[in-house]
């Protein structure tokens, strides 16, 4: 069984939609939850499903080699669920088509630093795009650059306020995020 390890910077949705699944199937088991933001909603998620969650710094994630140490040991995957620091190249390099994200659009549109959550719906909206989606993609040492794993689309109407485009992507993050997951696992046993 594989080893999953999830980083999360916020309320954790995707991470517990993550660990329910994988409690259900032989693939994989989610052993912890890793978060840089202290006051993350996904704290007590993980609480209520018994999964270890850790809080680390800046300092930790990038100039040491704590946390590199511990998902060489820990970590045969690693899931980026809703977080939102660039990746070291360290940890990259470490870890090669074995980190998986996912985007809350049609990558390559709408996607790079600063282009997360409803800052992509927002913009998605001011373009009057007709339709948005998720992409499930492998991490390298760029935001949202690596290779494409999945996509799946959503139309959008006129009427659509960037609430309702978030509602619409959660769906299919929802739906698709633990299954592609599970889908590259199997692929590279």
């Amino acid at each position: 069984m594989k080893r999953i390890i999830i980083f999360a910077s916020g309320s954790g949705s995707n991470a517990e939609n993550i660990i329910k699944y994988f409690k259900t199937t032989k693939t994989a088991i989610v052993t912890h939850v890793l978060s840089n933001n202290e006051h993350a909603k996904v704290f007590e998620r993980c609480k209520q499903l018994k999964t270890k969650c850790l809080h680390f710094t800046k300092i930790q994630f990038s100039q040491t080699n704590e946390i590199i140490n511990m998902l060489k040991k820990e970590a045969d995957y690693i899931i980026l669920a809703g977080f939102l620091w660039k990746v070291p190249s360290k940890i990259t390099d470490a870890f090669p088509n074995k980190i998986i994200n996912i985007h809350p659009a049609l990558l390559p549109k709408y996607g790079g630093k600063g282009m997360y959550g409803m800052n992509v719906h927002k913009a998605i909206k001011e373009n009057k795009e007709v339709e948005t989606g998720i992409t499930i993609h492998f991490v390298n040492e760029k935001y949202d650059d690596g290779a494409i794993i999945f996509q799946e689309k959503t139309s959008i109407s006129a009427d659509d306020s960037p609430e309702m485009i978030a509602k619409k992507v959660h769906k299919l993050e929802y739906v698709h995020f633990p299954n592609i997951i599970e889908k590259v696992i199997l692929e590279n046993e």
